[in-house]
């Protein structure tokens, strides 16, 4: 007995072949990028956003492992609807990955009622209520995957931002309240705090060229993010790879959090 691991066995780690991933915000952005790596590596993906036009651009071109569900997330009432018409799709989802989000960019003393709850709800009621309605397929099966979106926003305070930080400072909290609750039965619970990446919702931050190499300067590498830097951490999170990692916020950020 050597020890050795068969060299197949580190890839056969990220395969997910036969498994069905459900994938909010895929219309664009981190969402669309995050569906499109969990095609890749062989997972039927449920993508499910408000603009019907850009999901079925994105199933079209995805083909027969891609299929959408159209609807709005911020409205708390529609939840429990969207996540049975997501589980008619393929079947219940092995993996959800909470990628819908917001950010109104109100400064603390412009913040509306109006603005704080579709906020809050996008951003952290959502995420929850979703991860409710699919833990029980999860549970039964022993094997579950729950990706969140957390942010440089979860850590640090910006101008701008106080209703978008409130959300995701708690979406932390609530990615280990999540695990301590459910990962006994052989679900995870993890979540991705993105730096600056070029996306539609950054294109605010990266049409400012000073603001953007500021940005650059502040990280340790010395630029800002693209789509392509979350696939790994995406994939490791969906994957038998993370079997022993729960509870956890990964911060790809350049090491933006680092200084």
């Amino acid at each position: 007995m050597t020890g050795v691991l068969p060299m197949e066995t580190p890839f056969n780690l990220f395969d997910l072949t036969g498994k069905v991933a459900c994938v909010t915000g895929a219309s664009s952005g981190l969402g669309g990028r995050a569906a499109d790596v969990l095609l890749a590596a062989g997972a039927k993906v449920v993508g499910v956003a408000r603009r019907a036009d850009r999901l079925d651009q994105w199933a079209n071109d995805a083909g027969e492992a891609a299929a959408t569900v159209v609807g709005d997330l911020s409205r708390r009432d529609d939840v429990a609807g969207i996540a049975e018409h997501v589980k008619d799709c393929f079947g219940p989802p092995d993996i959800l990955v909470n990628a819908a989000g917001i950010n109104t960019r109100e400064v603390a003393d412009d913040v509306t009622a109006e603005g704080w709850n579709i906020t809050l709800d996008l951003n952290l009621a959502a995420p929850f209520f979703l991860a409710q309605a699919m833990v029980p397929a999860m549970r039964k099966s022993r094997w579950g995957r729950i990706i969140n979106f957390a942010s440089l926003q979860s850590f640090r305070a910006f101008s701008g931002g106080l209703s978008y930080g409130a959300s995701k400072g708690g979406v932390t909290q609530l990615t280990r309240a999540m695990a301590e609750a459910w990962s006994g039965d052989g679900i995870t619970a993890n979540a991705v705090a993105p730096g600056f990446i070029r996306t539609e919702l950054t294109a605010p931050v990266f049409s400012d060229q000073t603001l953007s190499d500021r940005n650059a300067s502040q990280t340790c590498i010395g630029r800002n993010g693209e789509l392509p830097d979350i696939d790994g951490p995406i994939l490791f999170f969906s994957s038998d790879a993370s079997g022993y990692v729960t509870g956890q916020t990964l911060s790809v950020d350049g090491g933006f959090t680092a200084k």
